[in-house]
């Protein structure tokens, strides 16, 4: 499975900005997507998920501002970022693993490059 981020970009604080990463393969609805972010200087660290079955689960940094889904039809998942903060920049990956869901990057195999994400005060 390759993966190919794109919508990333340079915003003010309160904007919005949706992120796509399209899957190659077959199998992309049998896998868990999920997207996942790293600051300068930070680790990286988890911001959402969505499963087979679309249940999605959030950082708490981020519930009720972004919003994770996916269209298996054209193998993609997006993640749609509302009332955007400058703490939210950082590249941001997408990521695809075999596990129902999880928030830890060992259990993801497939990376996609990453995306700028900057949001200016």
């Amino acid at each position: 499975v390759q993966l190919e981020e794109s919508g990333g970009g340079l915003v003010q604080a309160g904007a919005s900005l949706r992120l796509s990463c399209a899957a190659s393969g077959r199998t992309f609805s049998s896998f868990a997507m999920a997207w996942f972010r790293q600051a300068p200087g930070k680790e990286r660290e988890f911001v959402a998920y969505i499963n087979w079955v679309r249940s999605t689960n959030y950082a708490d940094s981020v519930k009720g501002r972004f919003t994770i889904s996916r269209d298996n039809a054209w193998n993609t998942v997006y993640l749609q970022m509302n009332s955007l903060k400058p703490e939210d920049t950082a590249v941001y990956y997408c990521a695809a693993g075999t596990y129902s869901g999880s928030l830890y990057t060992n259990d993801y195999t497939y990376w996609g490059h990453g995306v700028q994400v900057t949001v200016s005060s």
